[in-house]
């Protein structure tokens, strides 16, 4: 297979939570549907605050009578203390997963040669005969698959089956070229909220489903077009690539909005939407807005005569 490669992430880690009011009790936690988690499917999900800002991203899976939340490995005990005030009555057992290893597979083929459908977001299967899943990315066709093993078996399984080794930065320019958030690299804790982000447009919110906290935000953002900034990539035209939490400014000088991640010539940025179509630096770069067809932005308003 060509162009076909795994990197381990480091960075990601698993939550598990087990018990039989599993399930019910997420689903009146985070902003998706639980209830369509299965062994052959995962969805993507955030926790907010009750004001319904960011606190954690997670991908929601299910193995055996477990669910797994694979989510940010330095912050999984503030995800499990967050969770476990609310647990109450419920019958729900929260444990860090030691163990594991979360791989992200990426690439032409890389659903195919996994044995999972393509262009099927979310579509999940055992893999190493049971030990683990594989799952396409729910977010976006072309993101590629994640692959839960136990430690040290992802890359020699991966590469038996046809694909190479890269380093994070390869992944990690892959994803931001697509505008996909990395949890709090690029959406800022009890700041950002989840339509600024993508979580719409991601499949990472459902509207349809019962209270989970800080839907009312959610929802009031959803049906008043509240959302003044985009989570967007940007292209860097000349120059360096900025740092994170470099400040973006018009020509102007005005500031229009802040990097939250970037690599080799793209960046993940936090943009005012009136700012999307201007020129921007960073530093001593000249970057513009990438802007990705998954995108939904909000229709301009009319003007209104005098």
């Amino acid at each position: 297979m060509a162009d076909a490669f795994y990197t381990i992430l480091e960075h990601r880690g698993l939550l598990t939570v087990a018990g039989e009011d599993r399930k019910t009790f997420l689903q009146g936690m985070l902003t998706n549907d639980i209830t369509a988690v299965a062994p052959d499917r995962a969805v993507w999900a955030a926790l907010l605050t009750p004001q319904g800002k960011f606190l954690h991203d997670v991908f929601a899976v299910e193995m055996g009578e477990t669910l797994y939340l694979e989510g940010e490995q330095a912050r999984l005990e503030d995800l499990k203390t967050r969770l476990s005030k609310y647990k109450l009555r419920a019958k729900v057992q929260l444990a860090v997963a030691e163990g594991w290893e979360v791989a992200a597979v990426f690439g032409p083929g890389a659903e195919a040669r996994l044995g999972l459908p393509e262009n099927n977001p979310g579509a999940a299967m055992p893999f190493a005969g049971g030990e683990g899943l594989a799952f396409t990315d729910p977010r976006l066709p072309g993101a590629g698959v994640r692959v839960l093993v136990p430690t040290e078996k992802a890359g020699p399984l991966l590469e038996d089956a046809g694909f190479t080794a890269a380093e994070f930065t390869r992944w990690d320019s892959h994803r931001i070229a697509l505008g996909l958030p990395d949890g709090s690299r690029d959406i800022e804790v009890e700041k950002g909220t989840a339509l600024e982000s993508g979580f719409d447009e991601l499949h990472g919110v459902d509207f349809r489903k019962g209270c989970y906290v800080g839907q009312e935000l959610t929802a009031r953002m959803k049906y008043r077009g509240l959302a003044k900034k985009r989570l967007v990539p940007l292209t860097v035209v000349e120059g360096p690539t900025p740092a994170a939490g470099t400040p973006l400014l018009t020509p102007e000088g005005k500031e229009a909005g802040t990097v939250r991640s970037a690599v080799e010539g793209h960046a993940l940025a936090l943009v005012r939407l009136e700012h999307l179509d201007t020129p921007l630096s960073a530093g001593a770069a000249t970057l513009k807005v990438a802007l990705p067809d998954w995108v939904a932005l909000p229709a301009p308003k009319e003007a209104t005569g005098g």
